[in-house]
């Protein structure tokens, strides 16, 4: 009940800054909640320095294979992912800063923060791209084994399951030198890999 009233005075509190600041870049970041958001890609693949942004070749699976299954005590993964962003508002929309979080098959993947700003005029559509960064062995260490397994094989391409992803997006603003954010967080859903690919 608590969090609930603290969401609706946040709301609240949101909404009267909204009408009393006419800051724009206020009214901007409150239009991302009304854009519609699609998957688009995954790309920039990279597993411990090896690149498969052109996709898994056979030359590549034994050398994944034995990053994945040696002992390394780290092995970083990097990507970027590709949401179109679609403005159906009558003014631009956009955001500062981007806060997200990403949880795959229900489980939290990883979370971080995107600080180049983003900007999509009104009724148009731009693609935001999130560069990521994740240790595969931290996954496996914190989240259940056949979750990540399957994660990381959708990946590669080589998985017959798609992995559903929940993308969880909470943009802010500045005002002067301070920095506030939309109430709540913005959910987009997709599925990635597998047959759907």
């Amino acid at each position: 009940m608590c969090i609930n009233m603290k969401q609706i005075f946040l709301s609240i509190l949101f909404s009267v800054m909204l009408v009393i600041s006419g800051c724009s870049g206020l009214k901007e970041t409150y239009n991302l909640k009304n854009c519609e958001y699609e998957y688009r890609s995954i790309t920039n693949l990279k597993i411990s320095n090896v690149d498969l942004s052109k996709g898994l070749t056979p030359l590549m699976i034994p050398v994944i294979l034995n990053i994945l299954n040696g002992n390394a005590t780290t092995i970083p993964m990097h990507f970027t992912l590709n949401v179109d962003v679609n403005n159906p508002n009558s003014g631009a929309a956009s955001f500062q800063e981007l806060k997200y979080i990403i949880n795959v098959d229900g489980v939290k993947f990883t979370e971080g923060n995107v600080t180049e700003p983003f900007f999509v005029e009104a009724g148009k559509s731009k693609v935001l791209s999130v560069d990521i960064d994740v240790d595969i062995l931290d996954l496996v260490k914190e989240n259940t084994r056949p979750v990540t397994e399957n994660a990381i094989l959708n990946f590669l391409g080589v998985s017959d399951t798609p992995s559903k992803v929940n993308l969880r997006l909470k943009p802010s603003f500045k005002v002067g030198k301070q920095t506030f954010s939309i109430p709540d967080y913005i959910s987009v859903n997709f599925s990635f890999g597998g047959k759907s690919e």
